[in-house]
């Protein structure tokens, strides 16, 4: 992998992406097969049958099957979050895009080919299933708290337990599922939909991008061969910082470019809006909210891509992954409230993609970790090592 450096190739890629979702993913933001829940499955199919023909479909993984550096992965998932429907279109959306990454690293090579290849096919979906409902104790922000296990018995292993937020389970074909095995954690792949897993409730949320939903579910007695396990037994916590590090930076450059777009159309409203004898964009109190906008969007950038070079550098990535998702997650929030504000009540409309950047961003800021909970890792950071100075 590269490092330091955003490739030509890349770039190009990313022009490509851009040309693509601007042109032929956007129109689709007012499909009415644009539910609640996400798209339907027609209407993914639909999508990236044009990304596929268009040559864009899985974009961040080269024609040999390897995925492209995290620098690289960034700009192009960046042009694809141009619509929040652009990662599903070009099939960089999560979880699969973390899941691919995911199979990638640890897989066998028959794993691989009954789940990774599908996938990067665009021809299936699939789920990651860690969290657990809150009225169980279950796992959420702190995952040793799983209660979902999995026993041993003979060539298999006996799942039960509870699931929640499940993002994509309807519809999906297959899972990354993290059960307690004795003290530890594993991981499994599970084939969807199962006669194991009884989906109990699909909750109404703020979001909407993601198709399949994020049903809670109930796993009685399901039974998977011991080829199910990924990696190792007992590894599963370890393998899930693998695909959560590079997973918040993916988030954030999806979103990046979801709030580039909301900046453009804003900016275009407040030139040409007017108000009090001139455009909105010559008064301070909407102005200033666009070049506040400006620098915001830089940083972020610069942040994701410090932390996507120290992930290609060979870092874990732990620490500046958590830095740069609080960071970034908080101030592509802010940008997007500052477009619902400069576009006054048409902001707070679905005339404009702008309102749902607003609520997908909010949800953002808990999901892949609470801001407060990464701060609170970053404190323990921080005490560990002045203590450590402290006493050398």
């Amino acid at each position: 992998m590269s490092e330091g450096r955003t490739t030509s190739g890349a770039r190009d890629i990313a022009a490509s992406v851009e040309k693509f979702v601007r042109g032929a993913i956007v129109p689709y933001e007012r499909d009415p097969r644009w539910t609640s829940h996400g798209p339907n499955a027609n209407m993914v199919d639909e999508m990236r049958a044009l990304a596929r023909a268009a040559g864009l479909l899985t974009p961040h993984i080269s024609a040999g099957g390897d995925h492209l550096s995290h620098r690289d992965t960034m700009i192009i998932l960046r042009a694809a979050g141009l619509s929040p429907l652009g990662p599903i279109a070009v099939n960089a959306a999560a979880p699969d895009e973390g899941n691919m990454f995911l199979l990638w690293k640890i897989a066998t090579a028959e794993q691989k080919a009954l789940y990774l290849q599908p996938l990067r096919a665009g021809t299936v979906r699939s789920v990651f299933m860690m969290s657990e409902p809150a009225e169980d104790d279950g796992a959420g922000s702190d995952p040793s708290m799983l209660k979902t296990t999995a026993e041993p018995d003979g060539d298999h292993w006996v799942i039960n337990g509870r699931k929640c937020f499940t993002s994509g389970l309807l519809g999906a074909r297959f899972g990354i599922l993290v059960a307690k095995t004795q003290d530890a954690a594993t991981m499994f792949l599970i084939e969807l939909p199962s006669p194991g897993i009884r989906v109990e409730r699909v909750p109404e949320t703020l979001d909407s991008t993601l198709p399949g939903a994020h049903p809670t579910s109930r796993l009685e007695n399901l039974r998977v061969h011991r080829s199910a396990v990924l990696g190792e037994v007992g590894q599963g916590f370890k393998y899930a910082q693998v695909r959560l590090a590079s997973g918040r930076l993916t988030h954030c450059s999806r979103w990046l470019g979801a709030c580039v777009r909301a900046q453009e159309i804003a900016s275009q409203y407040a030139v040409k809006r007017q108000a009090f004898g001139k455009p909105l964009i010559d008064h301070e109190g909407v102005g200033f909210k666009l070049a506040e906008n400006l620098i915001a969007i830089k940083q972020c950038e610069l942040l994701i891509n410090w932390c996507a070079d120290a992930l290609d550098g060979g870092a874990s990535g732990t620490t500046e992954s958590s830095m740069t998702k609080v960071a970034v997650s908080e101030a592509l929030f802010r940008i997007a409230d500052n477009c619902v504000q400069v576009m006054g009540g048409t902001g707070i409309t679905r005339d404009t993609i702008i309102e749902q950047v607003f609520r997908e961003l909010r949800a953002f800021r808990i999901y892949d970790g609470p801001t407060e909970v990464h701060l609170w890792s970053l404190a323990k950071r921080i005490k560990k090592e002045t203590l450590g100075r402290l006493h050398a």
